[in-house]
């Protein structure tokens, strides 16, 4: 099955979370060069113009996600703008971590309420034996709070700065395993690998 991604850290964790029962592919190892659009209002949205965008060119069943980060102090933002948060008020380049992860800590300076949480939107879309398709949706959701400094080795993008409430650790404290037993995205996966495994209408080879 195709994840609509060429992101590594992302491919390794779903890759860890599935196990060896369902074969990842990336977009490169279809030959999907070009620049998926994603300009969706909503992690949903998102996610299905991607997944459904590979199934429609491609013909092989496809799974896309789209992850936000929902800050109370900053009325739910960053949100479906959390990969570009940084860019976006002059922080660095686009889907740079570092810069992110700057403008979330100068956005909470001062601020006393720093809960928050993730929230990943997974949709599936796959082919039926006529030929049309049908699209599902599977959602994680993990609490926490901003920390004030970095803290933590591994992971990427906003780890360092995300205390996970049930933990009391960083996600890039906790190391792969940890943070696949608790996070967004491992939570939204396990729904979707639940899912794929006892849907006898889908067809995790595709087409």
């Amino acid at each position: 099955m195709v994840f609509a991604t060429n992101n590594e850290h992302k491919l390794r964790e779903v890759s860890q979370i599935v196990g060896d029962k369902i074969e990842i592919l990336s977009l490169a190892q279809i030959g999907c060069t070009e620049d998926i659009p994603e300009d969706a209002d909503t992690l949903e949205g998102n996610a299905l113009q991607k997944a459904r965008y590979v199934a429609q060119k491609y013909g092989v069943d496809c799974f896309a996600d789209d992850t936000g980060l929902h800050v109370d102090a900053l009325d739910g933002g960053p949100g479906v703008f959390t990969a570009r948060f940084g860019t976006m008020n002059g922080f660095g380049d686009s889907h740079d971590a570092t810069a992110n992860i700057r403008c979330l800590l100068s956005k909470m300076e001062g601020k006393e309420n720093r809960q928050c949480r993730f929230r990943t939107v997974i949709a599936l879309v796959c082919h039926n034996a006529d030929g049309s398709l049908q699209e599902h949706l599977f959602e994680g959701i993990v609490e926490g709070s901003v920390v004030t400094e970095l803290r933590g080795e591994n992971g990427f993008g906003y780890d360092p700065v995300f205390e996970v409430e049930e933990t009391g650790l960083t996600f890039a404290e906790m190391g792969p395993e940890g943070k696949n037993a608790v996070s967004h995205r491992a939570r939204a996966v396990a729904k979707l690998a639940k899912f794929i495994q006892t849907e006898p209408k889908v067809d995790a080879q595709g087409g």
